[in-house]
């Protein structure tokens, strides 16, 4: 009876701590889904590692940023489950790998995500001679140790409001376990700190998030982020959603805080940025119709202050992932930050400018700015050539102030024409070479009706520069960069043609350019080079030599009397006899080529035996040499 009751007790233990195991798991999944991570991953942690614990693990820990934790249960994952695994996740292993700067085995997980080859380190490498601007970022000084200040705005003439942590008394935000945002004003001081910081009021700061304050030009009406307190439940969780409001400056006061009519329940609309005419409103949002995750949009602002309807930027700037914090200069452009375009890790900040009432395509603006964690918040006044942008690259989100300098390495080039040296004629069609110094081929361009190129180069470098084109001799030319000196070359590459340069080279009738030699005589039905034929090729020679690019086609030919296949096998081996003769005289084999057209390419109508006497049949049988290059 003991024993049953021992066996009893056990499949009670059992069964219960199951129960505990899998109510543990429900709990779990129930703090992911509220984008409570931090929890999550703990009690995930504790859970056996099947491939739902693993995902989940490794997502709290990538949207906490704790990127080399989240980095070990990615492998775990892909290790363990590859071949099940839905293909975000390598899209979000990727970004944790940038994160800490691993782009190799980051790029061949985004190579199988986008179903091509990706190259980040080729990319930045691109990205930091060509984006327009360097930036020189000096963090914003943090008077009392907060962990989050972001979002900072212009404010009037000399004011500036930003999001921060600071105020402990508020809540807890599960996700990070941060006290919830408000939002702040301040001066800018000389030396990089802001100064008299104060709350706004408890109309705009209230129990839940604020954030990302923006200002009309006269400073009498605010748009602003506030978190819904209420969580509504989506197809995959159940989340707080992001709206934007408005308040106005009434006496000195912020008031009549109002909802904006497109903001939902059911969906998140965040970042607000104004035109500079104050007519237009850019947001970022998740509402049906994006491409996926967060797009920009915009809206109008009527004269009534009414809205239009909300338009999606479309695919130039949006991608399926996030493009948030839009921010419109005064010069129109637009700024964002996105993962969703190729950059350094996380959110970039990008640039596109309006032309024709449509956004060309984004620039990154490089690694000045960006780095392999978040940069977002971008806001700069142009003429000023200063700004602001926020980063977590310290571990927290900080504030960074920023001057703005043209990059000097999109001044490094090199242009020109190619002309022809006799007739000054342009030569469409060249081709122009860029060489390093070490002879290898860097770029190279064949030129357009204009005859003109035009290569980006880089400092403190030596470069040759050659043009070629068939029946041309080709020019070389050397040069070098160095940063104090001359940063950009005007090269004009004269180039003369074989036909002006000798005597001995001539165009025919047909565009061809052949070396006219005596003529070459071979023994009755040999193919072998005879003694005075010898001595009327190294003629050729030496003009080979003369030129080591010169590329020759080695033609023989027979006339029309006698079998036309053996008059053809004929040809071919006395054009090969001759390339033969060349090469022995220490003319590269790559630099010829031979061949025989027996009695097809006739130079008169001598073409069947019996018809013509014996000086019209010996003009056909001959020997060319046109030259190919």
């Amino acid at each position: 009876m003991k024993k049953h009751t021992y066996i009893l007790a056990s499949l009670l233990l059992v069964s219960g701590i199951s129960l505990a195991q899998k109510s543990n798991l429900k709990r779990a999944n129930k703090l992911f889904e509220m984008r409570a991570y931090i929890e999550a991953a703990e009690m995930y942690e504790t859970k056996e590692r099947n491939q739902e614990v693993l995902q989940n693990l490794a997502d709290s820990y990538y949207y906490n940023a704790n990127l080399q934790k989240a980095i070990k249960v990615y492998r775990e994952l892909f290790v363990n489950y590859g071949d099940s695994i839905d293909i975000e996740f390598h899209f979000r292993f990727a970004q944790a790998l940038k994160g800490v700067k691993d782009y190799k085995e980051a790029d061949a997980h985004l190579s199988k995500y986008y179903n091509q080859k990706i190259n980040t380190s080729a990319f930045i490498e691109l990205t930091d001679q060509t984006t327009p601007h360097t930036f020189k970022l000096d963090q914003i000084a943090n008077e009392i140790g907060t962990n989050s200040d972001f979002g900072l705005s212009f404010y009037g003439d000399d004011k500036v409001a930003f999001a921060s942590t600071r105020n402990t008394e508020n809540p807890s935000y599960a996700w990070n376990k941060l006290p919830y945002l408000d939002l702040y004003s301040g001066t800018l001081s000389k030396d990089g700190k802001i100064e008299n910081v104060m709350p706004f009021s408890d109309e705009i700061n209230t129990d839940s998030h604020e954030s990302n304050a923006v200002f009309t030009k006269d400073g009498k009406t605010m748009y602003f982020n506030r978190t819904n307190n209420t969580r509504a439940k989506t197809e995959e969780e159940r989340i707080a959603h992001v709206q934007i409001f408005k308040a106005e400056l009434v006496n000195g006061i912020w008031t009549n805080v109002t909802e904006l009519p497109f903001n939902s329940n059911k969906y998140s609309c965040e970042h607000p940025t104004l035109s500079k005419d104050g007519k237009t409103l850019y947001f970022a949002s998740d509402m049906p119709g994006t491409l996926g995750s967060f797009d920009i949009y915009k809206v109008a602002i009527n004269d009534d202050g009414t809205y239009g309807t909300p338009e999606n930027l479309g695919n130039t700037i949006n991608t399926k992932h996030r493009e948030q914090f839009p921010y419109i200069s005064d010069l129109d452009v637009l700024y964002f930050a996105t993962d969703g375009h190729l950059g350094y890790g996380g959110l970039d900040v990008f640039r596109s400018n309006s032309v024709n009432g449509s956004f060309d395509k984004p620039v990154n603006l490089g690694s000045s700015i960006n780095s392999n964690l978040d940069d977002f918040a971008y806001a700069i006044r142009e003429k000023d050539n200063q700004g602001f942008v926020s980063s977590n690259r310290s571990g927290f989100d900080r504030l960074y102030g920023f001057a703005r300098e043209e990059n000097i390495l999109t001044k490094y080039l090199v242009e020109g024409l190619v002309q022809d040296k006799n007739s000054k004629a342009l030569l469409p069609g060249s081709l122009v070479t860029l060489f390093d110094d070490a002879g290898n081929v860097l770029q190279d361009s064949i030129v357009g009706v204009k005859a003109d190129y035009l290569f980006k180069i880089e400092p403190n470098k030596k470069y040759k520069i050659r043009g070629t084109r068939k029946a041309y001799i080709p020019q070389d030319v050397e040069f070098s960069t160095d940063s104090k000196g001359k940063i950009q070359h005007n090269i004009y590459l004269i180039l003369e043609s074989f036909a002006d340069a000798e005597e001995r080279v001539k165009e025919n009738e047909k565009g061809d350019v052949q070396v006219e030699l005596d003529k070459i005589y071979f023994d009755f039905d040999k193919s072998k080079i005879r003694s005075d034929a010898a001595t009327t090729l190294d003629v050729l020679v030496d003009l080979m030599k003369k030129y080591p690019t010169m590329e020759v086609e080695v033609s023989a030919h027979t006339d029309a009397r006698g079998n036309d296949q053996y008059n053809l096998e004929l040809s071919k081996r006395r054009a090969a006899s001759t390339l033969e003769y060349l090469v022995s005289k220490g003319i590269e084999r790559n630099r010829l080529k031979s061949i025989g057209y027996g009695e097809m390419q006739p130079l008169n109508n001598c073409v069947k035996e019996g018809i013509c006497d014996e000086e019209a049949y010996d003009v056909n049988r001959r020997c060319e040499f046109t030259i190919l290059n």
